[in-house]
């Protein structure tokens, strides 16, 4: 999740929540890629989650990062709670997952490189302390009262209202890990068909990236459990905004929508002002009860975005929201399937091609089926693996016409970093499969062998 936003000044009239979203529009020379993911550190010794403090803690991860390997630190009050560098951020999630946030770059071959080093650096640092680190979806064994509460006053605030709103958003908060890319649009239109296209096909990404089978301590009986958690998690602010489907879809409509979603925060001074449940049209007027009189800025506008859950969702870029936090090589796949989709003209028209017919009953179809039988979904009498094929195939086209290179020149374009996931649309089998049958095999029903053999 976000450290504070730096939105900007006050806000003075509505029409500036809008502008503030097309003010992300940018030619295609100047797109980007922003890969984000995360990931769950423990104590090698007893398999818990690491604490905040203390010698083999998210603290000394963070001191570590910042000593061995020059980043700077961001303090809440007087805690640690984030490193930045060079574009980048390294953030923590409510139960002390570790998030890198990577700086905007132009291809894949860059993204990657950022990922490997990262993890290289936190290994490192992990080593040295007794600790390691994870990537799967959902915690396969921690119970939430096993889980730290990281020092952060938003968590705080978030905590208490979750089950006040649905069955499992402190679920989400303590015992989930995504990986998701961030991208760019060039207009409000192109906005528009990406945001279509996103959330048509995010289920597609569940079910490639389904890396979450177990919870405390069994299976669940959805391949990705860490999807299944945010469809009860607070409808108000999560899912697949059928809206965005409708005539006079733009930025002012998406404005509208996060109108509606209630606030859970004000950032003042260092501090989180609880407005849990208020409204931001409130504030617009001055009227919010948590700061009476008081008008917000723009920063308190981008603070509010973040607390937006849909599974795609718009700042001033797009945000891909489906997919299971996972191994290493895969945590290069997810940019380059989005970016194969979204950066090449042809290949958006023929991923939209796929999905334009689709009604809201259906996309909600798959994004259920997909959570529990990843690619042996079917909705429809259509197969989720044949479509995956199709998804996969098209973004293999559109790195192909990005024609970027990488290692100086030697790799012709960025399709190899697909290599996972054609792998999986042949196979018909995503990670969730593969833990699930050393489960029920090799590791006769012992979940902790999952630390040994697939940390970083």
């Amino acid at each position: 999740m976000s450290i504070p936003q730096t939105g900007g000044g006050p806000i003075e009239r509505e029409e500036q929540l809008a502008e503030f979203l097309a003010a992300g529009c940018k030619p295609r020379s100047d797109w980007r890629i922003g890969t984000e993911h995360e990931k769950f550190g423990y104590c090698k010794d007893t398999l818990k989650p690491l604490p905040y403090d203390g010698p083999r803690s998210v603290r000394a991860m963070l001191e570590g990062l910042r000593d061995r390997y020059g980043w700077q630190p961001v303090f809440e009050q007087d805690n640690i709670i984030g490193l930045v560098k060079g574009g980048a951020n390294i953030s923590l999630e409510p139960g002390g997952q570790l998030e890198l946030s990577g700086a905007p770059v132009e291809t894949i071959h860059q993204t990657c490189d950022e990922v490997n080093e990262h993890l290289r650096e936190v290994r490192d640092v992990a080593e040295t302390i007794g600790a390691g680190f994870i990537g799967l979806g959902a915690a396969p064994i921690w119970r939430h009262e096993d889980m730290p509460m990281m020092p952060k006053g938003r968590y705080r605030l978030m905590t208490d209202y979750m089950d006040k709103v649905g069955t499992h958003g402190k679920q989400m908060m303590y015992r989930t890990c995504t990986v998701q890319v961030n991208l760019d649009f060039a207009s409000e239109a192109d906005m528009v068909k990406k945001l279509r296209v996103a959330l048509s096909l995010q289920p597609v990404a569940t079910a490639l990236f389904a890396n979450s089978p177990f919870f405390e301590g069994k299976p669940t009986g959805f391949k990705s459990w860490r999807s299944r958690i945010w469809r009860d998690l607070d409808p108000s602010r999560t899912g697949m905004l059928p809206f965005v489907f409708e005539d006079g879809m733009g930025f002012q409509r998406y404005v509208d929508y996060a109108l509606d979603v209630p606030m859970y925060f004000v950032y003042r001074d260092g501090r989180y002002i609880n407005a849990l449940g208020q409204s931001f049209r409130d504030f617009l007027r001055g009227e919010l009860p948590a700061l009476p009189g008081e008008k917000p800025t723009l920063s308190d506008w981008a603070d509010h975005l973040t607390t937006i859950f849909p599974e795609a969702r718009i700042k001033k870029f797009i945000e891909m929201r489906g997919a299971d936090g996972g191994p290493w090589r895969r945590l290069c796949a997810l940019p380059a399937l989005w970016v194969g989709l979204m950066y090449d003209d042809s290949a958006l028209d023929a991923a939209w091609d796929l999905a334009k017919n689709w009604d809201a009953e259906t996309r909600e179809a798959w994004r259920v089926q997909a959570s529990i039988h990843a690619l042996q979904a079917e909705v429809g009498g259509r197969k989720m693996q044949d479509l995956a094929r199709e998804v996969v195939a098209i973004a293999e086209a559109g790195l192909k016409a990005r024609a970027r290179k990488g290692a100086g020149g030697m790799v012709p374009d960025e399709t190899h970093f697909l290599n996972p996931l054609r792998e999986s649309v042949e196979t018909g089998r995503v990670p969730a499969d593969e833990l699930l049958e050393k489960y029920h095999g090799e590791w006769n029903g012992d979940l902790t062998r999952i630390y040994a053999e697939y940390s970083y």
